[in-house]
């Protein structure tokens, strides 16, 4: 057997893989210039004041899942309740907490037992009660107490008993931009096309100072962890959804932020209870579901600054969770399959599940593979330390110019991070990511892989710190 040409072959894939991933990268970089700069040009502030006095604006059902959320459940709920916004509802789904959660909502907010009648369109776990607010301030506040079944159950119990015909799904660790559902609810007016959901920017909130359910400062964490998620949701949302969305080839609103058409939402049977990847497989089976009936719709997508939420702080944590999102990503590839490579599908079916089966759900096997491949090199000694050097140079430095460049992107757009030396500190993050962060994510995403083939289906414990207002203090 010739190894020397087998070495040579495996080292022309990684290198023609590498190219065509960094490619993809700068196609979506220009995509997204181009649909700020659009977006940035159509949308002028004082229009937000015109709709806020129109009365033609659709009432929303906001729904909120909470399980084991006490340390911020409270604090998130007061945000929720001060949108501005003519016409909401929140209905916050306890599913089935083990600790106070439920308590404090009643004790906070003054609930009491609806008897209401409700019908349930879709099927879900025991709902065991469900509570209004005696308190005047808090009429538009609903609390639905049900038996654990996850959160795609408990939006799914959220659909069955909210009002209105617009719901937005939200994590209820998320804090909302005063005008975060005025700016979701855009795509859904005056478009000839049905717009079946809508989703926004999340950014991250550690370290924020926060009063009454608002963030009043923006602040740069001080561990490494949270701002290195910061340059990953700039990358994700800022460089990547957008270009998506001008492509019309979204397959993913995020969980902690989504506005959808119920009705379709009903018709496709709601939320996905057999997957821990609900968002994603969510809109998937909703853009499928209207191409094949060849019904013109579209998805919207806000580049604002919407929501925020905290992420991980700990490894152990941020493990669990990118184990749960490779998970996610796999199932919903696996149950619409269907849809790869064809035709019928257009752009969704030539384009975005390809891209996510390749650069998404693969790209962590590959680059593992790489790594492993290396490996073999150094001890068969066959490795060109001159060709490894510059490969990796090549790609750190082209990683570490891409995160620059998001925060270009957001300095451009939003401007969120106001002081020169958080800039800077992001900066620097870059540099220490591609060398620490990233193998660490990379590592959860094939025990992600492994756990799913071994047929783990849990969502694992998402501990929180919680959002309570850091101690003021002079930066």
């Amino acid at each position: 057997m010739n190894y020397d040409l087998l070495v040579d072959i495996a080292s022309w894939l990684f290198l023609i893989y590498a190219v065509v991933v960094s490619s993809g990268y700068l196609f979506a970089a220009v995509f997204s210039f181009l649909e700020i700069k659009e977006y940035k040009r159509e949308n002028i502030p004082t229009d937000d004041v015109t709709l806020l006095q129109s009365t033609s604006l659709p009432p929303v059902s906001v729904l909120a899942p909470a399980y084991n959320e006490e340390a911020n459940v409270v604090e998130n709920v007061k945000s929720l309740l001060t949108v501005n916004y003519p016409s909401y509802e929140i209905v916050v789904i306890n599913d089935g907490s083990k600790d106070n959660t439920l308590q404090r909502l009643i004790d906070t907010f003054d609930l009491v037992k609806d008897e209401s009648l409700r019908y349930n369109s879709i099927p879900t776990q025991e709902i065991r009660g469900v509570y209004m607010s005696t308190h005047k301030a808090y009429k538009n506040l609903t609390v639905i107490d049900k038996a654990n079944g996850g959160k795609a159950d408990a939006l799914n119990a959220g659909i069955n008993n909210c009002k209105h015909d617009l719901i937005c799904c939200i994590d209820v660790d998320c804090i909302l931009e005063d005008d975060a559902l005025l700016k979701l609810v855009n795509p859904f007016l005056n478009n000839e096309k049905t717009v079946i959901a809508s989703g926004g920017i999340i950014r991250v909130a550690n370290s924020c100072i926060i009063e009454d359910g608002r963030i009043i400062e923006v602040r740069l964490p001080d561990k490494f962890l949270a701002r290195a998620q910061i340059l990953e949701y700039f990358r994700a949302f800022l460089m990547g959804r957008m270009a998506w969305s001008r492509l019309d080839g979204l397959l993913l609103i995020s969980g902690a932020f989504g506005m959808f058409n119920k009705k379709i939402a009903i018709e496709v049977g709601g939320y996905n209870t057999k997957t821990v990847g609900e968002d994603m497989e969510l809109l998937v089976r909703m853009r499928r579901m209207m191409r094949e009936k060849n019904e013109p719709y579209t998805v919207g997508f806000i580049p604002d600054p919407l929501c925020w939420t905290e992420v991980p702080q700990q490894w152990k944590v941020l493990h669990r969770q990118r184990n749960r999102w490779t998970r996610g990503t796999m199932e919903t590839l696996w149950i619409h399959r269907k849809m790869l490579f064809n035709p019928r599908f257009k752009v969704l079916g030539m384009l975005s599940t390809p891209y996510w089966m390749f650069f998404e759900w693969l790209a962590p096997i590959i680059e593992f593979f790489g790594v492993l491949f290396i490996v073999l090199l150094y001890v068969l000694g066959r490795l060109d330390w001159t060709i490894f050097f510059s490969f990796f140079a090549v790609v750190y430095f082209f990683s570490v110019l891409y995160s620059i460049t998001a925060i270009f992107f957001e300095e451009y757009s939003f401007q969120q991070y106001k002081k020169p030396k958080y800039i800077f500190r992001l900066v620097g993050t870059a540099f220490a990511e591609p060398l620490l962060y990233h193998p660490f994510v990379m590592w959860a995403a094939i025990k992600g892989n492994i756990d799913l083939i071994r047929g783990k289906n849990s969502w694992g414990t998402m501990s929180r710190t919680g959002l309570a207002n850091p101690q003021k203090k002079q930066v």
